[in-house]
Formats: C-alpha cells, structure tokens, sequence
C-alpha cells in the first residue's frame, strides 16, 4: 500500500500509512521504508527523508542498492547534488549506474558541471555501449575518436483502447489513422506553443538544428499515443499511456499543458513511475 501510494505521488497518505503502522506495532521491512523514502523523494521532504532513513537504521535493516538508490534520489530532486555525491562516495557497497545516472541528471538540472563531469565519465565507465548515458553526458556516440558500437533503446508508447494496444515509436507513421494522428499533433502543437512553452530541445538525442530538434520532440512516442487518445476519446475519460524509457522533460512539461488545454486527465506510466496529469499538474 505504501508504495503503491508513493509511485501515484500520494506521499501524505503514504507516510499516513506507514505511521498507523508503527501505531500497530506492525514492523517494517526494506520495502517499507523504499515506498517511504519514495514518497519523501518525489514531495521534497527532505528532513522528514533524513529522519526516516534514521529510523529505518534504528529498526535494524541494512540499507540495500534499493534504498541508497532513494536516498540519492530524495537529495537530487530537492536540489542538494552536493550532499547526494557525498552520500554516495560514503556508501559501504559500490553504487550501481542507476545511482550514478541520478547524480548526472541533478547535475545536469542545477548546472553543476564540474561534479557533473566526474560523474558522467563513471557512468560510461561503468556502461560503455548504453546509449542513454551519451544522451544525459551531453556527448554524442562516437565523439573524441569513440568507436564504440551504440544502440539507443528507442522510445515506445501505448495506449489500449476497446480491448486494442497501440504501440508508436518516435518519427513512425505506419498506424493506419497517420493523417488524423498529425492534426492532433499540429493542433497539440500550436496550443502548447500560444502558452508560451519553449521547447527544450536538449531533450532531443540526434544532431540537428534547433527547427528539426523541436519537430522530432513533437514526435516523441508518448506525444503520438496521446494524441490518439485524444482522437478517439472524449472528456471525461482518462488517457492512460505506458512508456518503456523515462519522459523526456520537455514531454513531461508539455504534457501538463495538454491536461489544462484539453481538460483531460492524462496518466503515463515510464520506467521510473507514474505521472498523474490533471489541470496543468502533475503527482510527481
């Protein structure tokens, strides 16, 4: 339950949850205390965070890649890199690149470009052939006499409608409504752009000019499964995506204006957790 609760951004009812428990004498294991940590990670409670893991110490549990995994993130989302990296450098078991990727990505976001680089060479350590790791390094496969084959993961979106999955990946027109799923897109495309969003295009992996970075963010696989929720659905029914990569920060703000433009509620499950859309917020 608490868990559950954390990944759908329900971080009160989580820590509610998890209080009638210690109230029931009920003691808590390594998940527990992951949903916990989860829920302080994706609110920002950074002090309630410190004094849960604490407690998780004092009930006996060692801390697994899991867990330290929470911690690093809770630190990076709340903007405190530098205590994150210092929190990693003291782990007892050597962190795995899952940790070592959301240390990047909080360098990445607060600008930190000199732990960033550090931390983006361990990375590639660590995963020479993973795509991904280029893209969050701001570096380019086969850059500086890299030779290295790389093959990008690519981004896959569905959506089921009357018992039917979709599935659309980036810059595909193959599905038999292609004309109706691009004026959509041209419609999603001008009401984002009339409120003002400037498109992040270093959300976008390939080399190209800012004209054609911006047309292939328009592409995005999550962007055509909503658009075809949005097709061949009416308010109020919710549009429920499934990604197999993390959302792109562009996606993501983009997203939340589709939620208010559209008055849909928009939900989209990626890698790492569930993204509730509803009137230009999100759970996360």
């Amino acid at each position: 339950m608490i868990v559950g609760m954390a990944i759908h951004g329900l971080a009160e009812d989580a820590l509610e949850e998890f209080s009638r428990m210690e109230k029931a004498k009920v003691e808590p294991n390594h998940v527990t205390f992951i949903g916990v940590l989860s829920a302080c990670a994706h609110s920002g409670l950074v002090s309630e965070g410190r004094r849960y893991w604490s407690r998780m110490l004092e009930f006996g549990i060692i801390p697994s890649m899991e867990l330290y995994g929470c911690m690093v993130d809770l630190l990076c989302q709340a903007s405190l890199v530098e205590d994150a990296y210092t929190f990693v450098q003291t782990m007892p078991i050597q962190p795995n690149p899952v940790i070592w990727r959301t240390l990047l990505v909080g360098c990445k976001r607060n600008k930190i470009w000199d732990i960033g680089e550090i931390i983006a060479q361990r990375v590639l350590e660590l995963e020479p052939h993973n795509a991904e790791n280029f893209r969050m390094g701001d570096d380019e496969p086969g850059e500086k006499g890299d030779e290295r084959p790389i093959k990008a993961v690519a981004g896959c979106s569905s959506i089921e409608l009357d018992g039917l999955v979709h599935e659309f990946m980036m810059g595909d027109w193959s599905h038999p409504e292609a004309n109706e799923i691009r004026e959509i897109l041209r419609d999603m495309s001008k009401r984002v752009h009339a409120v003002g969003h400037e498109p992040g295009i270093s959300d976008v992996l390939h080399d190209m000019v800012d004209e054609e970075n911006e047309n292939a963010l328009c592409e995005h696989s999550e962007r055509l499964a909503i658009a075809y929720g949005l097709l061949k659905t009416k308010e109020p029914t919710v549009i429920r995506i499934v990604k197999n990569l993390r959302v792109c920060g562009d996606c993501h703000e983009v997203t939340k204006i589709i939620s208010t433009e559209y008055r849909r509620e928009i939900i989209v499950r990626d890698r790492v957790r569930f993204h509730k859309f509803i009137d230009g917020s999100c759970s996360c």
